[in-house]
C-alpha cells in the first residue's frame, strides 16, 4: 500500500512539474509608434537556447485559437511567439469587421511585411531562443503574411502556411527567400482559385525556392481551427483528419529544418 501510494505521490509531483514548465507571457513590443501584443509559450525547464516559431494569426487577430497552438508548440521544445499584426486592443468581434483589418495588409505588403517583421526581431532579445533557428507558420491571414516575411527575404530557416493566401503583387520578390517553404493546403478551399495555384507554383518555380504543397482531400478553407464547426458547404470547416496529418507533416518539417536538436521531443 504504502509503494501504491508513493507511486501516486510521484506521478501527481511530475504532472505539476510538466504544469510549472511551461511558460506564458503578453509581451507589448513596437513597429514605429504602433504598439504591438504578441504571446510568448515556452518551456522553462530547457536550459539550453531553443529554436523559436513565429506564429501569425487569423483575419480574427490574436485570440484564444492562436495561443492553443503556441503552447502546443512550445510543448515540442520550441519557443512560440503568435506576433500580432493588427496592434494592441485591435481584435475584430466579426466577419466584416476581420475583413476590413485584413484587407489593410493585405492591400499594403510592406506594412504587412514590417509588422511581421517587428515580431520577428522582438524574439531575438530572448535570451533563452537561438536567433540563428527562426521559422515562422501562420493560418489563413497569417499563411499569407508568412509568405511575404519569406518573400522579403527575412532570415528564416522555413515558413508554413496552413489553409494560407497564396497571392502577392511581387511575385519576383520570390528571388529573396532563403526559407525552405511548406504548404498546407485544403484541396477543396473555395477560396483559392486554381489560377493562384498554379501562379504560386511558377513563382516557386522560377525563383528555384526550396518548396513543398500538401493538398488534403476533403479540406476546406481553415480545416485547422474547430471553431470554424464542421460543415465544409459554408466555406471554412474543421476537418479533424487534415488537421492531424498536417500537424504531422509540420513536426517532420520542423526536424528537418532544426536538424541539429537532438533533444526535442517528438
Amino acid at each position: 500500500m504504502k509503494i501504491v501510494t508513493f507511486v501516486i505521490v510521484l506521478m501527481v509531483f511530475a504532472q505539476n512539474f510538466t504544469e510549472a514548465a511551461m511558460k506564458t507571457q503578453t509581451i507589448e513590443y513596437k513597429d514605429g509608434n504602433t504598439v504591438l501584443e504578441g504571446y510568448l509559450a515556452y518551456d522553462d525547464a530547457i536550459k539550453e537556447k531553443m529554436p523559436v516559431v513565429l506564429i501569425v494569426h487569423e483575419w480574427t487577430g490574436i485570440g484564444s485559437y492562436v495561443k492553443k497552438r503556441a503552447e502546443q508548440i512550445a510543448g515540442l521544445g520550441y519557443a512560440a511567439f503568435a506576433v500580432d499584426i493588427y496592434g494592441k486592443g485591435i481584435r475584430p468581434a466579426d466577419a466584416n469587421e476581420a475583413a476590413k483589418q485584413a484587407g489593410i495588409y493585405r492591400s499594403d505588403r510592406p506594412l504587412m511585411r514590417r509588422r511581421a517583421i517587428a515580431g520577428l526581431e522582438e524574439v531575438k532579445k530572448f535570451s533563452f531562443v537561438d536567433p540563428k533557428r527562426i521559422a515562422a507558420i501562420g493560418y489563413c491571414f497569417g499563411g499569407g503574411v508568412v509568405l511575404e516575411m519569406a518573400r522579403s527575404g527575412a532570415d528564416l530557416k522555413g515558413v508554413v502556411s496552413f489553409h494560407g493566401n497564396l497571392d502577392t503583387p511581387h511575385p519576383e520578390d520570390a528571388k529573396n527567400i532563403k526559407a525552405k517553404v511548406l504548404v498546407l493546403h485544403g484541396a477543396d478551399d473555395p477560396y483559392t482559385k486554381p489560377e493562384q495555384i498554379t501562379a504560386f507554383w511558377k513563382e516557386m518555380r522560377d525563383a528555384k525556392v526550396d518548396w513543398q504543397m500538401i493538398f488534403y482531400g476533403n479540406a476546406v478553407h481553415g480545416f485547422t481551427n474547430p471553431e470554424h464547426g464542421s460543415d465544409p458547404s459554408k466555406g471554412a470547416a474543421y476537418n479533424k483528419d487534415a488537421d492531424m496529418r498536417s500537424w504531422q507533416a509540420i513536426k517532420t518539417f520542423f526536424n528537418e529544418i532544426f536538424l541539429t536538436d537532438a533533444n526535442l521531443k517528438g
